[in-house]
């Protein structure tokens, strides 16, 4: 290092005047580099990170790479078999992450302003709605609205009201009342359920059969996870079943579910909306229907509150009301 000359300011220049400092770069970081990010944040895993953004992998890692110099900061501490985040990249996930839902909804601002029915439309489905008003549901959107591009996820509920808040779906079609913060109903229609049971059951047929008749039923529900089996065991409750009582669980679907009936193996409760697709051609099976009033589910459309199609959505939940009329269903008043 060259020695400073005595009295010498080391900020001036050699004429004496004062050193100018080179104007910072400045920085400028991408969306993609911030998606990259948040995604290896949540997977921790660069091939499973890359995956589920649609990147390759080199790129997602230079992507990384290149948020790191931007902010001059580590943000991700790399070995041979896994990723780790550092406590500064702990810190700036979160941060990520709320950019990114801004300029998610930035953009669903635009596409709702831009023209109403154009654009994707997510709509989530469970599966015991799923087969049975989907036709409704695509032939309305083919007739009524040619530019939107209808997007169908089948999950159970929980899986649904998750992508909902994290803004992968736009919109559900299931059971309600659903009691989630920050979700608003668009209620389409309540329908019984019948009792559904092999053809020479004692209840086969029957068209007044009390509540009451389902406290001693060998009865055959979904899965857990499934809203369908609560909604039968809360309907069971009412009807004083014995909270002991063992009831069959043994089916992902409700055509297993109806099988399982065919078989001998029990009775079930099914929605009059899957009754034409599920039982009505199958001469094992027998419906019997309950006694006014008789028990019932409410089907709805739910939509984030306040999101930005909002509007949108409601004119398509009375085009549905409309399109429904032919189902056996109460239809409701938006």
């Amino acid at each position: 290092m060259s020695p400073i000359a005595p009295g010498k300011d080391p900020g001036q220049s050699p004429a004496g005047g004062a050193t100018k400092a080179a104007p910072a770069r400045p920085r400028q970081l991408s969306l993609a580099q911030l998606r990259a990010f948040a995604a290896v944040a949540e997977h921790l895993h660069f091939r499973d990170a890359a995956s589920a953004i649609g990147m390759s992998q080199p790129a997602l890692s230079g992507a990384v790479s290149a948020l790191e110099e931007v902010l001059d900061v580590q943000l991700l501490e790399r070995t041979t078999r896994k990723v780790l985040l550092s406590p500064a990249g702990e810190r700036l996930a979160a941060r990520a992450r709320t950019v990114l839902d801004a300029v998610g909804e930035l953009l669903e601002e635009a596409d709702a302003a831009r023209a109403p029915f154009t654009g994707v439309l997510r709509l989530g489905v469970i599966p015991t709605v799923a087969p049975y008003l989907l036709p409704t549901v695509l032939r309305l959107v083919h007739d009524a609205y040619p530019a939107l591009d209808l997007q169908v996820h089948e999950e159970q509920t929980a899986s649904l009201l998750d992508g909902l808040s994290q803004g992968r779906l736009d919109l559900l079609l299931l059971a309600v009342p659903l009691g989630a913060p920050g979700v608003t109903e668009l209620p389409l229609f309540d329908e019984d359920f019948v009792l559904v049971t092999p053809s020479d059951h004692w209840l086969a047929g029957r068209g007044d059969i009390p509540r009451a008749a389902l406290r001693e039923l060998d009865l055959l529900l979904l899965d857990e996870g499934h809203c369908l089996r609560d909604q039968a065991l809360d309907i069971c409750r009412e009807a004083g079943r014995t909270a002991g009582l063992p009831v069959t669980t043994s089916a992902a679907g409700l055509s297993t579910l109806v099988q399982l009936v065919g078989g001998g193996m029990g009775v079930t409760l099914l929605p009059r909306t899957a009754l034409r697709v599920e039982a009505d051609r199958n001469e094992d099976l027998a419906t019997g229907y309950f006694a006014d009033p008789a028990p019932s589910r409410r089907v709805a459309l739910a939509m984030r509150a306040g999101a930005a199609r909002q509007e949108e959505f409601e004119q398509f939940a009375e085009a549905l009301r409309a399109a429904m009329r032919g189902l056996p269903v109460r239809m409701l008043r938006g």
